[in-house]
């Protein structure tokens, strides 16, 4: 017992040392610092549809640490632990993808905390990100009078702010009538993206003796469009573009008392006697999203023209969502080529008040969903508005044209409200040749209601020579949805197809519109049936899948396939006899073997981000 006691007391006599050696180094040693967060900003913003980045840099002097991050209060597997296990400070690069559906004004908190070896937790760093519909590129906000030199680069986004107009119109003491005042130009960089404040109608005029130049390329169009982010434009978000210019109309006075609805505080004058008048240049621009009301049931198209004389240049346009028509002409003579009208609300070509210029290579698209309350056609022309014999006649040459409607085969549902391939009425005398049409309710209408129109077609004076109209696969017994007499499959023969509208090929005299159907009284020109009258010089075809255009023209969304494939009869027989100031070519319709669209037009700008 004695010796175990002994060997015992050494034991506690070797370990109490050891414990005092053990107590001392724990109260030397000092206890690490707190792991620390830091974030590049506290704030970021971005449109829906873009990424923000951030910095977030952590110190951790206990050693490695953990980085988590709540989004909202809660975790996402989007955005799991971080391990860091570096001693020294280290970084870790945070970026979030802004969902494209992301209303403006949205606010998405993140919190990131960071954990040590010793189990030591930072206080959390927080960061905002709001949705904006701000884009990376700074604002340059436009509004009022311009005159002078002007310049708009592509490193800014530019903002119209009402109604922005270049020069101005002036009325002198004592007189009614407006003149010219100061003058400017407008040069636009290739590239420069301009938008339009929806609740302030932006649009862009260009008054009678200004200019402007805006002259894109195919890699870098110029681009007027919605200032509303990804997913939320629509037509009417803004205005649009007016040139003015100093040509001759066959308004009364020859001054224009305002282009269409642009009259009293938004007044856009145009006219004069100078056919040759230069307003500019447009060359590569795209006009997206225009036609904001200006009154009740009144819009401005998207790209409208007074008086444009033929020393302007226009070509390589495309006006696409607008909610008025696409291109319309009041008078002038300026000539264009390589236009597209692309699934606008009202008409696709609208001329009026003696417009004579020359428009080769053009193509129009509807959308089987839009349409205006008024009637939406590919062409609707007028000499004026009541169809008097003022001079000069509206007598423009149409070539090389493309017009497809909106019903693609017998079953695509298509709005009531659309009406005719071309309407022509109120004794106009336009030229259409070389051209090709399809999908529309009713294809070709002499619409006499105001007489002139037929007797003009007799005279030689409107001229349909050498087009091709097509319809729709057993839409009907014509191909234009009219009661059927052939069918390949149900509806049984006999019965009209259950979807309207249906229509007519070729028709001549009055008509009632109501509700997707023309009640026609029809008149014969030059003693002819009016379809018989059109057969003569140009082609009927009773499906277009018979002419060898490609399916997906009709499509939305996607780039379509625009040249006639192999064997096609649009690909030769166009003939431009007794027609000058045209470029000669071999193909009926706006393509050939090359396609003029590609680099520079957009079939999807509801999802692109101009903001970069």
């Amino acid at each position: 017992m004695r010796q175990l006691r002994s060997i015992a007391n050494r034991i506690a006599f070797l370990v109490v040392p050891v414990a005092i050696i053990f107590s001392s180094c724990k109260e030397e040693e000092p206890v690490p610092l707190a792991p620390t967060v830091s974030i590049s900003t506290a704030t970021l913003s971005g449109t829906p549809g873009s990424t923000v980045t951030a910095v977030v840099t952590v110190d951790a002097p206990g050693g490695g640490k953990t980085l988590t991050i709540l989004k909202n209060g809660v975790a996402d597997a989007t955005f799991p632990a971080v391990a860091l296990n570096s001693e020294v400070a280290s970084t870790y690069n945070f970026s979030f993808a802004i969902p494209s559906s992301s209303p403006i004004g949205t606010e998405t908190n993140f919190v990131f905390t960071a954990t040590d070896d010793v189990d030591q937790t930072s206080e959390a760093g927080l960061l905002k990100v709001t949705v904006s519909a701000v884009p990376n590129k700074p604002i340059v906000e436009v509004s009022g009078t311009l005159t002078g030199n002007i310049n708009w680069v592509n490193t800014n986004i530019y903002k119209l702010k009402g109604f922005v107009r270049i020069g101005q119109d002036v009325i002198p003491a004592g007189a009614t009538s407006p003149v010219i005042g100061t003058t400017g130009t407008l040069t636009i960089q290739e590239g420069t993206v301009i938008i339009g404040e929806r609740s302030s109608k932006g649009t862009l005029v260009i008054q009678r003796g200004s200019k402007i130049i805006a002259n894109g390329t195919a890699a870098k169009p110029i681009v007027f469009t919605s200032e509303r982010a990804v997913g939320t434009r629509e037509a009417g978000d803004w205005g649009g573009l007016v040139i003015c210019g100093k040509g001759v109309n066959n308004i009364s006075g020859t001054l224009g008392a305002g282009i269409g609805e642009l009259e009293g505080q938004y007044a856009a004058y145009h006219g004069g006697t100078d056919d040759a008048d230069n307003s500019g240049s447009l060359q590569y621009v795209r006009i997206e999203y225009a036609g904001v009301p200006i009154n009740p049931n009144q819009e401005v198209n998207s790209l409208t023209m007074g008086s444009v004389g033929s020393g302007t240049v226009l070509k390589n346009v495309q006006a696409s969502f607008g909610l008025d028509d696409s291109f319309e002409w009041f008078g002038g003579a300026v000539n264009a080529e390589n236009l597209i009208a692309y699934r606008g609300l009202d008409d696709d070509w609208d001329i009026d008040n003696g417009y004579k210029g020359k428009v080769q290579f053009g193509l129009s698209i509807k959308d089987k969903d839009l349409a205006d309350q008024s009637g939406s056609n590919g062409f609707e022309v007028d000499n004026d508005g009541t169809g008097s014999g003022n001079t000069p006649f509206t007598s423009p040459t149409f070539s090389n044209i493309t017009v497809i409607g909106p019903k693609a085969n017998r079953e695509t549902a298509i709005s009531v409200q659309f009406q005719s391939a071309a309407q022509l009425r109120r004794n106009n005398k336009i030229k259409i040749i070389n051209s090709f049409f399809t999908g529309f309710p009713n294809g070709i209408f002499l619409d006499n209601q105001a007489a002139g129109v037929v007797a003009n077609a007799e005279a030689g004076t409107l001229v349909l020579k050498n087009n091709v109209l097509a319809g729709v696969d057993n839409w009907g017994g014509n191909g234009f949805g009219s009661a059927g007499t052939i069918f390949a499959a149900a509806p049984a023969n006999g019965a009209n197809h259950p979807t309207a509208p249906r229509g007519f090929r070729v028709g001549a005299g009055t008509g009632a519109f109501s509700n997707g159907i023309y009640t026609l009284t029809a008149v014969t020109v030059s003693t002819k049936a009016a379809e018989d009258w059109f057969d003569d010089s140009n082609t009927i075809v009773s499906k277009w899948t018979d002419v060898g255009i490609n399916a997906n023209i009709f499509d939305s969304g996607i780039t379509p396939t625009f040249l006639p494939t192999v064997g096609s009869m649009l690909l030769t027989g166009a003939d431009f006899t007794g027609f000058t100031g045209l470029t000669s070519v071999t193909y009926k319709g706006a393509f050939g073997t090359t396609d003029w669209t590609t680099g520079w037009t957009n079939w999807n700008p509801q999802n692109t981000d101009y903001s970069k």
